[in-house]
């Protein structure tokens, strides 16, 4: 069972930048209710796309870094990187169909 990994400032890029797949990234908070919202989505879709697509988060408060360096304004926000460039963004609570075809169009 395939399930969204933690990674780190010090740890984004090997895990993120270097993958050899596409990788989706939720940008979170503990605090934010509507990222408890899209964490069963992304669980679900993370065993879909198993061996496909790469799932990682970021918590913001612990990562100010990373965040900042890629705009993140508001949580949670997915960015979808392939080949170690951000190519889609997702921004808010949005329903699985959402999510699925914005990974798709990537793949």
């Amino acid at each position: 069972m395939a399930a969204p990994r933690s990674v780190n400032d010090s740890d984004f890029d090997q895990e993120v930048l270097e993958s050899e797949t596409p990788v989706l990234v939720d940008f979170w908070a503990e605090w934010c209710a509507p990222c408890k919202m899209v964490a069963p989505v992304l669980d679900d879709l993370a065993n879909e796309y198993d061996g496909k697509v790469k799932f990682v988060k970021v918590d913001v408060d612990g990562n100010p870094e990373t965040a900042m360096k890629y705009g993140i304004r508001s949580i949670p926000t997915l960015l979808v990187f392939k080949d170690g460039n951000p190519v889609d963004q997702v921004v808010g609570a949005v329903p699985k169909s959402v999510i699925k075809k914005h990974l798709d169009s990537t793949l």
